[in-house]
């Protein structure tokens, strides 16, 4: 199969194209490799299919979001989180519905944070909700077959730069993350979320 990894070049992103690569054939995309993608600008979307062409399936890992106190976020660090993060990998899956073959699937990425909180981040948590409903709601109404699923990991062990912000959450390992990618990619749920608490 013919699978897209957008993000590609993060943590996540490289860990989940280097596993997928052991047997498909994968494209890898982000705002710095050679097919460019910026997931605020739709028309930046449309050029990456334009060039990739058709593909069976599309990967996400990517979006940011700000983290900041209750009282210092402003609508604007909203607006910046819910439309890197979640409008992003929303307008992703709108266009790669067209530009995916039958029976393929599409798999974007949330986080612990849509549940459980930790300090200076509620963008975060709106962000990630918002993905979450939104494939759980998509799954009813894909076209020509398509399967949509979400993975949704807490801290990872390689995310060490992380690890103070996640005081006693259990951590998972990159592998255990894409290994949900592909149940995404080479399984057969949908609308699942596959959450990595532990």
């Amino acid at each position: 199969m013919k699978v897209l990894v957008v993000g590609g070049t993060g943590l996540i992103g490289s860990g989940v194209a280097k596993a997928l690569g052991a047997k498909h054939d994968v494209v890898v995309a982000s705002r710095s490799s050679d097919v460019s993608v910026d997931l605020n600008d739709p028309a930046s979307i449309a050029a990456m299919f334009a060039k990739v062409g058709k593909v069976d399936a599309v990967v996400s890992a990517a979006g940011h979001v700000p983290f900041k106190s209750i009282d210092e976020l402003t609508r604007e660090d909203f607006v910046h989180g819910v439309t890197d993060k979640a409008l992003g990998q929303i307008e992703l899956a709108q266009q790669a519905f067209k530009n995916i073959n039958d029976g393929g699937s599409v798999t974007l990425m949330s986080g612990v944070l849509a549940r459980t909180p930790i300090k200076l981040s509620a963008v975060a948590a709106a962000a990630n909700g918002a993905i979450e409903s939104y494939i759980m709601a998509a799954a009813v109404d894909t076209p020509r077959g398509i399967r949509i699923n979400g993975v949704s990991p807490t801290v990872l062990v390689e995310a060490t730069g992380a690890h103070a912000f996640f005081p006693g959450f259990p951590q998972v390992t990159l592998k255990q993350v894409t290994d949900a990618y592909i149940r995404g990619v080479d399984g057969w749920e949908t609308g699942t979320i596959f959450k990595l608490d532990a």
